[in-house]
């Protein structure tokens, strides 16, 4: 019979709106899981990647966890980009990944689409009793899930009536051809965005008995294919690691249909043969009740079976993905090296970046440190102007790193997370002020010296060496702390301000008695060397005050971790 306007447009507005619904729900769960479990799991990951095995295993745990593989995928691209994770680990982790997404089907899987309210007015009932960021993020969790239930409801309710239609029914008659069903759920899903959406829809589908389960699997292999199409994206302009990890989801992904797209009858007999079914029920009704988890243990079985294949292929996919993302030319000039735009939707993850980009800013910091003093003492004007230069590229990553932390400062922070971000502010606004004494104080009384004619002895130089020595031995150690959140180097450091007090009051002593010396332009020297002095202890005190950060951070961080265990 055919359908009216009437029942055409309540049709296209009731699926399009319960798709939204759905499509908003999945995207809101996703990002509450990952805001009260994102740092978890960014250790666990950190943990369980010793081989391909355990990295599978914590991709799998990781991903059903947080709901969206593309959050393990960032998590990955960091972890390999700052060498925690090889390539080839970060394979297994990519591939237990795609295992973790079946648990959406498995739970939409379940005819309960009328707790969909229910479930949103849980959750906004538990957002006003409770209290504290991260509680309030699980009444969003609740939210998200009742709206995606509510939006298969939706969606359910529309299709109801293409049953009577003939046309649909002809269409869909017709994608009983395993080849046209994988084309129509890859062109699906290449447009939605969303294999997620593509598997809700099809179990939909199924539930009014209007697919078979032959034909579903057809659309759940072509969901796979078109969401290759969205990984290829979001790669658009990444870095390398992150290229790189697109591919194997790109290989993994259209290796996988390819093994099984042409025993499509078999795989849904295995299927039967391992999902409960219902007696009593004949035909169509029968197929509505069993389908819908049929297809969702078929969506399960495609993930782990490929998950066994590949994981054997670590290797050698490494070194083909390596091949199709070669390295890429180093920019001219200095320019952050860890903080890409992808990582703000991940703050755990963003932070962790931040910090090794501080250490990169350290390091630059820590080479103008240790060639200061010979500068200070003999440097010649180019060697001024040289180490000038490195100042410029120590304002220059200063500022991206304070604009990186400006955007991730507009994203969901956790209250762990929102201190972290402006210590590191401070961090870099310490580092930053290092390079400013170097370059406004030390630089300065460097011309000064080679202006009035100043030479500095020997004697004086070495003694000068043993506060410097002291100062960046000091710097190193917070720079160690800041590194490996190491927190006895960070001790060793606050406490050295006795020691290099001791050192800067010798070296004090031992100008006063040569200024009595009968030498030309004593008294200008003095005045130079004593300089040197007070901008060492300047510099010790913004590396005393960069361990005191460090120090304050992980014990917040610690606590934090323990009230949430």
């Amino acid at each position: 019979m055919p359908i009216s306007s009437v029942e055409c447009a309540g049709l296209v507005t009731g699926f399009a709106g319960g798709l939204a619904l759905f499509l908003f729900g999945m995207q809101q769960m996703s990002e509450s899981l990952k805001t009260v479990a994102g740092s978890s799991m960014k250790n666990l990951l950190g943990r369980l990647t010793a081989n391909r095995f355990t990295a599978a295993i914590a991709g799998v745990i990781v991903t059903a966890v947080i709901q969206s593989s593309s959050v393990t995928t960032v998590l990955v691209v960091g972890f390999v980009s700052a060498g925690l994770l090889t390539l080839g680990q970060s394979i297994g982790v990519i591939i237990g990944a795609n295992v973790g997404t079946t648990i959406t089907a498995q739970v939409i899987a379940f005819n309960v689409y009328q707790y969909g309210l229910l479930l949103i007015a849980a959750g906004f009932l538990w957002n006003v009793v409770t209290t504290g960021e991260r509680s309030k993020q699980w009444g969003m969790v609740l939210i998200g899930l009742g709206m995606i239930f509510f939006g298969m409801e939706l969606m359910s309710g529309a299709t109801g009536p293409l049953r009577q239609w003939p046309p649909f029914i002809n269409a869909l008659q017709g994608m009983q051809n395993p080849l046209l069903s994988i084309l129509i759920g890859a062109l699906f899903t290449a447009i939605v965005q969303s294999s997620s959406a593509t598997t809700g829809i099809v179990i939909v589908l199924a539930g009014q008995g209007l697919i078979s389960l032959e034909s579903g699997i057809g659309l759940i292999f072509g969901a796979n294919i078109g969401t290759c199409v969205t990984v290829l994206l979001s790669a658009l302009g990444r870095p390398r690691e992150a290229v790189q990890a697109a591919w194997i989801h790109i290989l993994f992904n259209i290796g996988g249909v390819l093994l099984w797209m042409f025993f499509i009858p078999a795989f849904a007999q295995l299927v039967r043969s391992v999902s409960p079914t219902t007696s009593g029920l004949d035909g169509a009704v029968r197929l509505a009740v069993d389908t819908p988890r049929q297809l969702a243990n078929a969506h399960t079985l495609f993930n782990v079976g490929n998950a066994f294949v590949f994981i054997w292929f670590t290797g050698p996919l490494a070194k083909l993905v390596d091949r199709l993302v070669p390295e890429r030319k180093e920019p001219i000039g200095i320019c952050p090296q860890f903080l890409d735009k992808m990582y703000l939707e991940n703050p755990a993850v963003a932070l962790d970046q931040v910090r090794r980009e501080l250490v990169r800013l350290a390091e630059l910091n820590r080479d103008m440190l240790e060639r200061s003093l010979e500068i200070a003492t003999k440097g010649t004007p180019r060697d001024i102007n040289r180490l000038r230069r490195a100042e410029d590229d120590v304002d220059t990553l200063h500022g991206a790193i304070i604009l990186y932390l400006a955007k991730l400062s507009q994203k969901n922070l956790v209250s762990p997370q929102s201190t972290q971000l402006h210590q590191y502010i401070g961090i870099a606004n310490y580092l930053e002020n290092i390079g400013d004494v170097i370059e406004n104080n030390v630089l300065v009384d460097a011309l000064k010296r080679i202006r009035l004619g100043v030479v500095v002895s020997t004697a004086t130089t070495e003694v000068l060496r043993t506060v410097h020595e002291k100062v960046l031995w000091s710097f190193d150690c917070s720079c160690e702390a800041l590194r490996h959140g190491d927190l006895e180097s960070a001790r060793v450091a606050i406490e050295s301000k006795t020691k290099v007090n001791e050192l800067a009051e010798l070296a004090t002593s031992h100008l006063a008695r040569r200024l009595i010396a009968y030498e030309p332009n004593r008294l200008a020297a003095f005045k130079v060397e004593t300089d040197i002095i007070e901008n060492l202890k300047r510099i010790h005190t913004l590396t005393r005050r960069i361990a005191r950060v460090v120090l304050a951070d992980a014990t917040e961080t610690s606590e934090s971790e323990s009230q949430h265990r």
